[in-house]
C-alpha cells in the first residue's frame, strides 16, 4: 500500500486497519496451502525414530521462501502497471521477457532481484532456525496420528474458508466500492492460486475465423445506434428495482407454455405490465446469468466471468452508469455473497451497498442457500419505505427456487413447483404491498431470472425451452401494459433500459435495445458446456464445439445459424481476452 502511495490516495491508518482485517481469512487460507507439506511430513515423523525434520524441510523452505516473495514483491511492482492484482495472465508474457520489461529500467529490474532474495534469504533463515533439528521420539503413535488428523481438519478448515456453502475466492475479503482497499486486502499468493486454472489466453479461442471474416459476420448483430420506437416509460428518471428470480424459467410460468398453477401471481402480473414473452437466458448458472443480465455481457461454455475478478471489474454494468448519474445503487441477497466472487463482482461495477445473509438474524437462516424469499422480500419493502435518496437503483436476488426446494409454504406436493409457486406467491404479495405507497408513482420493477430450468427432464437441458425464461416491467413508471413478442437474449435488458432512460449504451458492446428501429435482426444466442445455441425466425440450431457438429437443427440444417454463433462466440473471447 505504501510502495502504491496509498498516502497520496487519500488512505488512513483505518482504512490500513481495516485492510488487514479483513483481508486475515485470504492470509489464512494461504497460510493452510504452505503449511500442508510440512504437516504431512509432521504426521509421517509419528512413526519413525528421532525425524530429521530440519533437514527435510530445508529445501521446502527455501522453494516457497522464494516463490512467496517473488509473488509478493511482483504484485507490488506490477500493481502501477495493470491496477490488478497478480493473476495467472502474468504467465501470458513470460514468453517475451524482452517486451515484458520493456517500461522498465535494468537499475529497477535489479533494486527488485536484490529485494526478493534478501527478503526470500532472511524468511528461509526465520524458518530454519525456528525447526529442531530432529523431532522426539513418539511413544502413543495412534493418539499422536489421531491428534495430528484432527490439527490437520483445522487446518483444511483454514484452506476452505469455513464451513459454509462458498469456498475461499478472492472477492470475500471485498469489503467497499474503494477499488484500492479492496485490491490492497487480496492476498496476491492466493490470488495467483485461485487464478490459475481460470486464466488462459482467451483470445486464442474459438478462432473459427480470420479477423476480417468474423467482422464480417458478426457486424450489424448488435446495433447500438437508432431511435426507440415505442416508449416503455412516463419518466426518464425512475427509480428502478430489478428483481432475480432464481432459475424461474419459462418451464414454470404457464402463460408461457410452462406448468400450471405454478406462478399465478406472475401471469396475474403480466397482464398490468410489459410482457417480454420471447426473452432467453444467457448461460445455465447464477454467477453467469447475473453478469449477462446486469451487465449484458455474452456467457461463455467454458468460462465464468464472475470468478475472475480481473475481468469483472472492467465490465460495464446498469449499476455503474446509474451510478454515474447520481443514482444511489445497492445489492441484496439473502445468501452467502461471497459465493463465485459475487461480492467483487457487485462492488466492481457499481454497487455501492450489500446486503447478504450475515446481515440477517442467524434464526432466520432457515434454508440452506440461506434467507427464504419472504424475509427478504420484506426486509426490502421496508428498506424502500425508509428511502431518502431521490434516485436509486437496487437489484434483488432470490434464491427459495433453488436445490434443495424446502420452503415454508405448501401450496403444490411437487417439492419443485411448489418452490417455484412460493417466490411467486412472495413476488405477488410484495407487489401488492408496494403498489400501495407512494414510491409505486415512479417506481420501475423489472423481474427477470437468472438462467432458465430444466423441468420437466425431456429433451436436451439446454434447448430452447429449457432457456426461455419470462421477463416482467411493472410499476407506476410505465406508459401502458403491452406484450412485447420480439426474439431476445436478457443480455438486452441493460441496453433496452439504458434507451428508454436517454442514457448512452454503446459500452454494452453485446446487449441491444429491442426495442429501437435499428433491431432488424431478432436473434437469441446461448452458450452451455461444450457448446452454443443459435435461434432466430428461421428456427434453432444447438451446436457441440468439441465435436464441431450440430445437436439440434430445427427445423432443418441452416449454416447461417451456425456461421453467426461462431462469430459471436469468437468475438466474445476475443473481448474476454483484451479485457
Amino acid at each position: 500500500m505504501f510502495y502504491n502511495d496509498a498516502l497520496g490516495r487519500g488512505i488512513n491508518a483505518s482504512d490500513m486497519f481495516q485492510v488487514i482485517i479483513h483481508g486475515l481469512s485470504l492470509d489464512a487460507a494461504t497460510a493452510g496451502y504452505i503449511t500442508a507439506i510440512p504437516w504431512l511430513i509432521i504426521l509421517t515423523s509419528i512413526w519413525f525414530k528421532r525425524f530429521p525434520l530440519r533437514g527435510i524441510l530445508a529445501g521446502y523452505y527455501i522453494l516457497i521462501c522464494l516463490i512467496i516473495t517473488v509473488i509478493f514483491i511482483g504484485d507490488m511492482c506490477l500493481y502501477p502497471f495493470w491496477n490488478f492484482k497478480l493473476d495467472a495472465s502474468v504467465f501470458l508474457y513470460l514468453d517475451s521477457p524482452k517486451n515484458a520489461t520493456a517500461s522498465v529500467s535494468t537499475g529497477f529490474i535489479v533494486t527488485r532481484i536484490v529485494i526478493i532474495l534478501l527478503f526470500s534469504g532472511f524468511s528461509t533463515w526465520v524458518a530454519y532456525k525456528l525447526t529442531p533439528c530432529r523431532l522426539p521420539e513418539v511413544k502413543h503413535k495412534i493418539t499422536g496420528s489421531f491428534c495430528t488428523l484432527l490439527l490437520g481438519g483445522i487446518l483444511f478448515i483454514f484452506i476452505r474458508g469455513g464451513i459454509t456453502e462458498s469456498t475461499s475466492n478472492v472477492g470475500q475479503v471485498y469489503f467497499c466500492d474503494n477499488e484500492f482497499l479492496n485490491h490492497s486486502a487480496v492476498n496476491p499468493a492466493f490470488s495467483l492460486l485461485a487464478s490459475i486454472s481460470k486464466t488462459k489466453n482467451y483470445s486464442e479461442e474459438a478462432n473459427y475465423f480470420t479477423r476480417a471474416q468474423c467482422d464480417t459476420l458478426f457486424n450489424g448483430l448488435y446495433p447500438t445506434e437508432g431511435k426507440n420506437h415505442v416508449e416503455l416509460l412516463r419518466t426518464k428518471r425512475p427509480n428502478i428495482l430489478i428483481i432475480l428470480l432464481e432459475g424461474f424459467g419459462a418451464t414454470m410460468v404457464e402463460s408461457l407454455g410452462g406448468v400450471k398453477g405454478v406462478s399465478p401471481n406472475i401471469d396475474r402480473l403480466s397482464q398490468e405490465g410489459i410482457w417480454f414473452t420471447q426473452c432467453y437466458a444467457n448461460s445455465f448458472r447464477t454467477d453467469r446469468g447475473t453478469v449477462c443480465a446486469l451487465s449484458g455481457y455474452p456467457s461463455f461454455p467454458d468460462v465464468s466471468v464472475m470468478k475472475i475478478p480481473a475481468k469483472s471489474r472492467t465490465l460495464p454494468s446498469i449499476a455503474k452508469e446509474l451510478k454515474n448519474i447520481g443514482y444511489r445503487t445497492d445489492f441484496i441477497y439473502g445468501g452467502d455473497i461471497n459465493f463465485t466472487n459475487m461480492k467483487s463482482y457487485l462492488l466492481g461495477t457499481g454497487y455501492q451497498q450489500l446486503t447478504a445473509d450475515v446481515d440477517f438474524p442467524l434464526d432466520q437462516h432457515q434454508n440452506a442457500w440461506g434467507v427464504n424469499d419472504d424475509i427478504v422480500f420484506d426486509y426490502l419493502y421496508h428498506q424502500l419505505l425508509q428511502r431518502k435518496d431521490s434516485l436509486w437503483h437496487t437489484t434483488f436476488l432470490t434464491l427459495s427456487s433453488h436445490e434443495p426446494f424446502k420452503v415454508p409454504y405448501h401450496r403444490i406436493k411437487d417439492d419443485r413447483q411448489n418452490a417455484f409457486a412460493y417466490t411467486d406467491n412472495c413476488l405477488g404479495k410484495f407487489i401488492d404491498r408496494i403498489r400501495k405507497t407512494p414510491l409505486w408513482e415512479n417506481l420501475l420493477v423489472i423481474c427477470l431470472p437468472d438462467h432458465g430450468y430444466y423441468y420437466p427432464e425431456e429433451g436436451h437441458p439446454h434447448n430452447q425451452r429449457v432457456h426461455h425464461i419470462p421477463m416482467l416491467w411493472l410499476g407506476g413508471a410505465i406508459s401502458r401494459p403491452m406484450e412485447i413478442n420480439t426474439l431476445m437474449n436478457q443480455s438486452d435488458l441493460p441496453a433496452t433500459l439504458l434507451g428508454q432512460l436517454d442514457i448512452d449504451h454503446s459500452a454494452f458492446r453485446f446487449s441491444r435495445n429491442v426495442v429501437n428501429d435499428t433491431y432488424t435482426y431478432p436473434f437469441a444466442y446461448w452458450t452451455f458446456g461444450g457448446g452454443f445455441a443459435f435461434s432466430d425466425s428461421t428456427g434453432i440450431t444447438l451446436m457441440d464445439i468439441n465435436a464441431n457438429l450440430p445437436i439440434i437443427e430445427e427445423p432443418s440444417h441452416n449454416e447461417n445459424r451456425i456461421l453467426r454463433g461462431k462469430a459471436i462466440m469468437q468475438t466474445s473471447y476475443d473481448d474476454l481476452g483484451e479485457r
